[in-house]
């Protein structure tokens, strides 16, 4: 199994900057993609920004020159960096990674974390 653990989330001000990390643990044999989506009251969870092993990014056009999705293939991390924060960005952030585990090598499964809630005031 895969488990993924967010931190960092928080309540920012408008025009503020929050950093949130997740770390994947478990019996991992390798991670592919890893991303950020995003669940705000009463809304579907919707993509944010995603990053596969070798470091190609997709982001929404909503957080474009805004936010910088990172990883650290070594940790087993991926990082949203949160600049010029938006009322309109609050939602519970939730990572997610496409991997596959010592038992089942061949196949990957996308597993997701629990979620860290960011909270933008205007």
């Amino acid at each position: 199994q895969v488990q993924l653990v967010e931190s960092g989330g928080g309540l920012v001000q408008l025009g503020g900057s929050l950093r949130v990390s997740c770390v994947a643990s478990g019996s991992i044999f390798s991670i592919n993609a890893m991303g950020w989506y995003r669940q705000a009251v009463g809304k579907q969870r919707e993509l944010v920004a995603t990053i596969t092993s070798g470091g190609t990014t997709n982001y929404a056009d909503s957080v474009k020159g805004r936010f910088t999705i990172s990883r650290d293939n070594a940790k087993n991390t991926v990082y949203l960096q949160m600049d010029s924060l938006k009322p309109e960005d609050t939602a519970v952030y939730y990572c997610n990674a496409d991997a596959s585990t010592l038992r089942n090598r061949a196949v990957q499964f996308t597993y997701w974390g629990q979620g860290t809630q960011v909270t933008v005031s205007s």
